[in-house]
């Protein structure tokens, strides 16, 4: 059967009350003679085998769930579930099931309804509740069958609940239970079981109070010791007596509060360990069980957190040095399950606890026994920590900046926290990971505020940079001092990968701090040593940071990885790999391929100067001859600026560039490097801020050039860009000796980032900071007064005035900038 709409998987429920997949295939519906009835056929699809074969009983309640889930229950604690591909195949098959069961189809239980005639009878009784038969031991057998036959109706489960409720029923049934225990009734006692499994069913608070009072809370417990289905009865009431003890860390004068804890933590043990694994259809009818638990939990957070004697004695305690290691060891137990209680509350009630423990001094205490040797202690302290900050992490940024004032870097809390994440001796990392995430959380721009007297960003990532990033880092740096990572095993491996991809999302989302970071501290090329490791996700996780940066185009970056000919590693890591296809091929590959796309000139440049020997024989993709083709074409245009002027003139559908459309690119550049600057900005010599050709001169411009500059323009040109004579001796002397064709060809050849006269290029002389940056404003500065006057129209005279008047006005933080050349 190859139909999709009867393609199916098969699900049983285990005893974890988890969904075990018993294979997938096609089910059908039709009579099965040993079964004497319509069943409910699924034949595997990979070998044709049986996987269900399940007689549609007249009784059984089916539900449909999802549009394509029909869930029902077999026998007593076997749930079974058919998903579907598509709804309409359920649908069908839904059709057929209600077709047994005489049932509407439009229905989604086919048994939530009683017959008319039981519930009828139920309706006629005078009496307000349901007569329950005399409490007595000749009589349970019955008790137990009228409790199970009133569970599927809502009529029925109400009417039993008043009348167990009215008639003190329950305690009447926890006597016979002794008698029961005293004559070794055992059939009597299942009896019993059955009974009390049924009373919370009928999910009531009201019973519930009585059944978890102090006189009876442990006899319901016996009751549901005597399990028919199981050879030997538990031992539940000898493990809450003898073996689980109550620790009062700190002492609790509260009678009521005491008896609450001691309520709750036997009704939880009831829920997790006592009851069976309720089936699909009683997962709802212990909500109110649910619900008991969780208003106890919020009643003891709330009385805890009023005892201001009992919090004093707790937070003192645990700071104190003459405290023994166990004792510490059960207080920060105690503290850690206090606030995972508190998970509980309603917000308000939250901000109201978590307020309260910061102003007990909770994060100065967890200071300092993050410091403390005991890795217990510490465990529970981190899962204490993880609770703040997933609640409120602006209250950890503020704690740790204002202690940055008074403490060394080294007892800082983040710097505790960052520690614990480097030493933690788990083979698989786990509490590095938890760690992690949290320092992730702390240093998310996203949830940081911003009001109107300070920007937490800005307050706190300075903060960050300063005082924790080196310790962050160390492990990083310290391993990748050769070629090749000094340390390679797994542990040091999964670590460095950890570190890696919190420095990602830093590169992602914090600007100049984490570019001074890695420009002035040189972690990219660090980062790349990690290329050489064998552990493969290592690897891709330094190129996954690359690309990360790459993929921001920001220049700064790219003058940085030209300089340190940061794309070696990645080429050397290519080709190392062979003609294996596989995932560190494919990302290196696709970061080729978005430097082709998004055609970063600069970076395409650099690598087609530098790696193309080395990449011209890969064919199998496009990407290097594309990124070659891009690199000819950018020649090209440098070369022949005929060729570019008239593709210029077919691009822009004009004879002549506004003056001013010129001069607002280079104030932009202007304005970009100021604003770079502040902030710390680390300086890399801005070579490829020098324009290209057709953004220095217009084409035409040029064109007009050739025939029409005559030498007293020329001079009168040379006159006006000397800017009161604010440029250097070097600077006049170059501008004054280039000729016409001279300017065309100086700016091409600064274009080019490779090249070794270029500034900002790996070979050139001088220091990065003075000739590259005076270079490229000699180059901004030609391009105005070459524009200037180059062109013989009418009004010339008029532009002259109004180019110079313009550059008079520059801002003095321009003006400068030009004078520092």
């Amino acid at each position: 059967m190859t139909d999709t709409r009867r393609r199916v998987k098969v699900y049983t429920l285990n005893e974890d009350r988890q969904w075990d997949d018993r294979g997938t295939g096609h089910v059908s519906s039709c009579y099965v003679e040993r079964l004497k009835g319509m069943s409910l056929l699924v034949r595997a699809e990979s070998d044709g085998s049986l996987l269900l074969e399940s007689k549609i009983n007249p009784n059984t309640a089916y539900q449909k769930q999802q549009d394509t889930l029909i869930v029902w229950s077999e026998a007593e604690n076997y749930d079974l579930a058919l998903s579907f591909q598509e709804k309409a195949g359920c649908d069908e098959i839904w059709e057929k099931i209600c077709q047994v069961q005489g049932k509407d189809p439009s229905v989604d239980i086919t048994q939530d309804l009683v017959d008319e005639s039981e519930e009828e009878r139920f309706d006629d009784m005078s009496s307000p509740g349901l007569e329950l038969p005399s409490c007595e031991l000749s009589r349970l057998e019955e008790i137990a069958e009228l409790v199970a036959s009133s569970l599927p109706s809502p009529l029925r489960r109400e009417k039993l609940a008043l009348a167990l409720e009215n008639e003190g029923y329950i305690k009447k049934l926890l006597e016979i239970f002794h008698v029961c225990e005293d004559l070794e009734n055992i059939e009597g006692l299942h009896h019993l079981y059955e009974i009390i499994k049924g009373i919370f069913l009928l999910n009531r608070t009201a019973l519930f109070e009585v059944m978890f009072s102090e006189e009876c809370i442990m006899d319901v417990i016996g009751c549901l010791e005597y399990d028919p289905s199981l050879s030997q009865s538990r031992k539940h009431r000898e493990f809450l007596t003898k073996t689980a003890k109550f620790k009062e860390v700190i002492p609790i004068s509260d009678p009521e509060l005491k008896q609450k804890i001691h309520q709750t933590y036997r009704v939880q043990y009831i829920q997790d360990m006592v009851l069976p694994t309720p089936s699909v259809f009683e997962e709802n009818m212990l909500s109110t069980l649910h619900s008991f638990i969780f208003f106890n939990k919020v009643e003891i957070v709330g009385m805890l957190q009023e005892d201001e004697k009992f919090l004093t004695d707790l937070f003192a305690q645990l700071t104190d040095e003459a405290t023994d290691e166990e004792k510490r060891q059960e207080l920060v137990n105690f503290l850690k399950e206090f606030c995972a209680f508190s998970q509980t509350l309603q917000p308000q009630n939250r901000d109201a606890f978590f307020k309260t423990l910061s102003n007990m001094g909770i994060l100065p205490a967890l200071e300092v026994i993050l410091g403390m040797d005991d890795a217990q202690v510490r465990s529970a302290a981190t899962d204490i920590f993880s609770y703040l900050v997933e609640y409120n992490p602006s209250m950890v940024r503020e704690f740790v900046m204002q202690e940055a004032q008074q403490n060394d870097d080294d007892i800082l809390l983040i710097n505790l926290i960052i520690e614990h994440m480097i030493c933690d001796t788990d083979p698989e990392l786990g509490g590095a990971v938890l760690l992690m995430g949290l320092l992730r959380t702390l240093v998310d721009p996203e949830n940081m505020l911003a009001t109107a007297n300070k920007t937490e960003k800005t307050e706190f990532l300075g903060f960050f940079y300063k005082h924790c990033m080196h310790v962050l880092t160390a492990p990083l740096l310290a391993n990748t001092t050769e070629d090749k990572p000094s340390k390679d095993d797994f542990q040091t491996a999964q670590l460095l990968a950890l570190i890696l991809e919190l420095l990602t999302f830093c590169v992602e989302h914090h600007t100049y701090h984490i570019k001074n970071y890695i420009i002035n501290k040189d972690i990219l090329r660090r980062v790349l040593v990690l290329m050489a490791s064998k552990h493969a996700f290592l690897a891709l996780c330094a190129l996954r940071f690359k690309r990360k940066i790459i993929g921001l185009k920001d220049e700064f970056y790219n003058r940085y990885i030209m300089k340190s000919f940061l794309f070696e590693p990645v080429v050397k890591a290519f080709l190392n790999n062979g003609s294996r296809y596989n995932l560190m091929n494919s990302a290196i590959i696709e970061m080729f391929e978005f430097i082709r796309v998004e055609d970063i000139k600069s970076l395409t440049a650099h690598v087609i100067e530098n790696y193309w020997k080395a990449l011209e024989d890969v064919d199998y993709v496009q990407t290097f001859k594309g990124l070659k083709l891009r690199f000819e074409q950018q020649r090209e245009r440098q070369d022949n600026p005929k060729l570019d002027s008239m593709r210029s003139i077919l691009r822009n559908h004009r004879y002549r560039r506004d003056a001013r459309t010129l001069e607002d690119e280079e104030e932009m550049w202007f304005n970009t490097d100021e604003d770079d600057m502040e902030d710390g900005e680390a300086v890399v010599p801005p070579s490829d801020k020098t324009k290209n050709d057709e953004d220095i001169m217009d084409p035409i411009s040029k064109f007009m050039e050739r025939k029409k500059l005559k030498e007293s323009e020329e001079k009168e040109v040379l006159l006006k860009t000397n800017l009161s004579g604010r440029q250097s001796p070097s600077f006049k002397l170059s501008f004054s000796s280039g000729t016409k064709s001279n300017l065309t060809s100086q700016s091409s050849a600064s274009n080019l980032p490779g090249s070794p006269g270029s500034p900002g290029s790996p070979g050139s002389p001088g220091s990065p900071g003075s000739v590259s940056k005076s270079t490229s404003q000699m180059a901004a500065i030609t391009t105005k007064g070459g524009l200037v006057g180059l062109v013989d129209y009418p009004d010339d005279d008029e532009e002259d005035d109004e180019e110079e008047d313009k550059e008079e006005t520059l801002p003095l933080s321009k003006k400068a900038k030009l004078e520092s050349s």
